[in-house]
């Protein structure tokens, strides 16, 4: 297939996902992307994903693994992105068959959300100048993820009009929606954002929707969220990503008491199982206070 075909199949496959797969945008760009790198693998063997075999599928992913330093994480999420990009094809009767199917997943260990204290989080923030209108509008937005326990992607896409003042609709993964119930501090400074700072970001730009815009008044992106989140975790010297807010809502809301279910709701999960990670990362908080302050218990069975 030439250069031109296969930009057409990957707008093909991208309009797949969003429309019949229903998946976020992120995962939509992750898929597509990967499925550019292996489209422009089987132009460099004169290959087509009519004629590529299971064997060849094998070597890209190997060869992938090797120069690309992939972890078993990312090379499953990969494989995954093949899948599904073959699965197209048989419903596009492109294809008949689908190789990737016969791939199994390599393993992969149990890894747990990193999650900050009650105490850095506070430090954190305190770090945010709001005397700065991008500061001040910083300090809304770090708040309200954690307050909402939000994923990056759903914050990017919030609407002004999607904030109640005390909930807030999400639109989730999957086009899924729900209602979170909004905290008393970062209500307070969304509606200052919204009232002192938003109006002047924006100018006569009126027509903008985003609930968090830039200095220009346009949606601020994921790229320049985790960029102003990592200078300020560079000042209180945290090692942290913005999803570890979200991740931290949820480990504190189980330690606060509440039930596995009702958090479930708040971060939007389909399967409860995803949930139930958390209550490993309490029960091994729990733990090191317990040691902390009784020593351990293996060594008194000793």
């Amino acid at each position: 297939m030439s250069y031109e075909a296969d930009l057409q199949l990957i707008d093909d496959y991208g309009d797949y996902l969003m429309l019949q797969r229903r998946l976020s945008k992120a995962t939509l760009n992750v898929y597509t992307q990967e499925i550019t790198l292996f489209l422009g693998y089987l132009r460099s063997l004169s290959l087509d994903v009519i004629s590529v075999s299971l064997q060849d599928i094998e070597t890209y992913l190997s060869l992938s693994k090797k120069d690309r330093e992939l972890s078993a994480r990312t090379l499953a999420r990969n494989l995954s992105s093949l899948r599904s990009f073959f699965i197209y094809l048989q419903i596009s009767k492109i294809r008949e068959d689908n190789p990737v199917m016969q791939l199994e997943n390599p393993k992969i260990g149990t890894r747990f959300p990193s999650v900050a204290t009650l105490e850095e989080i506070d430090s954190l923030f305190s770090v945010i100048d709001v005397s700065d209108p991008l500061g001040f509008r910083d300090r809304a937005l770090f708040e309200l993820i954690y307050s909402c326990g939000l994923r990056i992607s759903e914050t990017c896409d919030l609407k002004v009009s999607d904030y109640e003042g005390r909930s807030l609709r999400v639109l989730g993964k999957r086009n899924k929606m729900r209602l979170v119930p909004v905290g008393e501090i970062a209500q307070s400074f969304v509606d200052e954002y919204l009232l002192k700072i938003r109006v002047d970001l924006v100018k006569e730009n009126l027509c903008e929707k985003a609930l968090f815009v830039g200095r220009n008044g346009h949606p601020l992106t994921r790229q320049a969220v985790y960029k102003r989140f990592e200078q300020y975790c560079d000042k209180v010297g945290l090692v942290a990503k913005v999803h570890t807010l979200r991740h931290s809502f949820a480990t504190h809301l189980l330690e606060g008491g509440a039930d596995l279910r009702s958090v479930q709701e708040l971060l939007g999960h389909s399967d409860i199982k995803t949930t139930q990670i958390y209550t490993h990362v309490h029960t091994d908080d729990l733990k090191r206070a317990y040691t902390a302050f009784h020593g351990n218990p293996e060594e008194g069975k000793k």
